[in-house]
Formats: C-alpha cells, structure tokens, sequence
C-alpha cells in the first residue's frame, strides 16, 4: 500500500510541527505551503515546502492534486493588539486565504481533488457566553473574531460543494508550554504573581496539544466526521479554577487578581478573548468516540508542562 499524500499550510505555527511529525509517523508524504519556503525549510527539515502568498493568489495545483487531505493551519496570530491593521491581517489571513485555498482547489480537475479538506478554526466562533454549554449547534457571537471565524468556515464549506469533505476544527485554548496562551502565561505563575483574570468567573474551554493533534487525525481517518467539530476538553473550567490549577502544577501560588481593566489598557479589544469566555464542549467528538489522552486539567497541565 503505497503512502497517502497530504499537504499542510500553518506548518511553522503552534500545532504544525506537531502535526506533521504525527503524519510522518503514519508514514504520510507531507507537503507544505509556506510563504516564506527558504525559512520552513531550515526550520522543518527534510520536507518538501512549496510557496503560497495566500491573501493573493489560488493555492498551487502542484501542492493540491491527487492529495488525500489538505490541514489548512494557517492564519496571522491573534494575541497581539487589535490595531487596524492586525484585524485586517487575521481576517485576510483566515478568510482570503481559505478562499485562495479553495480557489486552488476548484481549479483542478474532479478526480485530482484533495478527497478532505480539514481547516482550523476556533471557539471564537461563538463569542462571549455565561455558563450555558455550548456545542457545535450552538450559533455564532457577533463580536470580531465571531464574525472571522463565520467567514472563515463559510469559506472551507465551500469545498463541499467540489466533492470534498470539509471538517472544520474549533480549537480551544491549547496547553503547550512551547507556544500559545500557557507560555505566556508562565512567567507570571512561576514568579508567584500569576492568577484569575477579570473576577476569574469566565469559562475557559481547554484541549491538551495531544488531544487536538489526536482529533485531527481521528477526523482524517473516519468520513463521519464532516463539518464543525469542538477540540476542546470535554471539562472547561473556570478562568479562577484554570489558575489554581496552573499554580498547584507549578508549586506556586497562584491568587493575585488581574484587573480586566489592565487586561484592556495593555491588549484594547483583544483582551475582550480573556476577560469573557465560553464553556464548549466537545459533542461531536464524543459522539463519534473520540476517546481524550488527557481529559482533565490537573494531569493535562503536568503533561504540558513536563521536560520534552
């Protein structure tokens, strides 16, 4: 049986690496669209990278014929401050791009599309909720990066329409000490002065790096799995639970409050993703038996962070 053929975009952000030495392993033929292919290929290695600007142009035909999957990873990060300019690039990033990708798609003849197409996307879709849980039924929010994210899998599902399975990954907060909200949470918690944000009330709806890499592969496997998919813990926690846990990980304590208001005198409009929050759950997921690594918080924090 010959190697399945798949491309990655994305491949130099938090969960690509990740994801493609996990495709390696299956044996995969992993090729990558970079915008910068000279630098992915120093950080990679021995990994076939093609070049893509994608906010300007269809993806490459070479990238996209005869694949068995695309994992569409790519999109400007989000954490920064949301000037003019930083909105207009994740959402170019996210929605242009995803197009472009499709667009690439659409170009090739039936028998040579991709069979699948998995995209990121995020539980910003849903916007700021209370407790109630939410699942991939759940209709999108009406802030920002609700709207990013409508757009954004609004233009994935357009590969539907092309014959091809469409999975859209909602991925939560993402526990990886190399990268993402947990690194940059860590030098506060170890020095002792970390702690709940905004009253700590807010939900915060979690995945172990393991985890979303296992569901992305589950989704790869089994043509069940089609449309918007939850990669979060099946237990979101509160962000004052979140920071007692992260404290007791550390030995550190872990109780002094972060005003919301410093939060957004730092960030501006993006810190609206830490001072409000939604409590996702993964149905589907569940559903189609997906079975968790690391299902609760305490275990799934030591797993993080232990030495690699």
């Amino acid at each position: 049986m010959s190697a399945q053929r798949v491309t990655l975009t994305g491949a130099s952000g938090l969960i690509g690496p990740s994801l493609l030495r996990a495709l390696e392993k299956q044996d995969s033929e992993v090729s990558v669209l970079s915008r910068d292919p000279e630098r992915t290929r120093a950080r990679l290695g021995d990994v076939e990278v093609l070049g893509w600007q994608p906010e300007r142009e269809a993806a490459p035909a070479a990238a996209l014929a005869g694949r068995e999957a695309i994992f569409h990873l790519a999109g400007a990060p989000v954490a920064q401050r949301w000037s003019a300019s930083a909105k207009r690039a994740i959402r170019d990033s996210r929605v242009l791009g995803t197009r472009n990708l499709v667009d690439g798609i659409a170009a090739l003849d039936a028998g040579e599309r991709p069979r699948t197409l998995i995209s990121s996307s995020a539980i910003g879709y849903y916007g700021a909720h209370g407790e109630e849980p939410l699942d991939e039924d759940a209709p999108a929010g009406n802030d920002f990066l609700a709207d990013v994210c409508a757009d954004w899998e609004r233009e994935a599902a357009r590969a539907a329409e092309l014959g091809v399975r469409v999975v859209q990954v909602r991925t939560g907060v993402v526990l990886d000490s190399g990268g993402g909200a947990l690194r940059r949470m860590l030098p506060a918690f170890r020095l002792g002065a970390g702690g709940p944000v905004a009253g700590g009330r807010q939900y915060i709806s979690w995945i172990h790096r393991d985890d979303l890499i296992g569901i992305i592969l589950a989704a790869l496997a089994d043509e069940r799995w089609r449309g918007p998919v939850n990669a979060t813990a099946p237990e979101p926690v509160s962000n004052r639970d979140f920071s007692r846990a992260l404290g007791r990980a550390l030995g550190r304590p872990s109780v002094l409050p972060v005003p919301g208001a410093a939060l957004r005198l730092l960030y501006g409009e993006m810190a609206e993703i830490v001072t409000t929050g939604a409590r996702v759950v993964p149905a589907k997921p569940l559903v189609l038996g997906y079975e968790f690594r690391h299902p609760r918080l305490p275990e799934a924090l030591k797993s993080a962070l232990a030495p690699a």
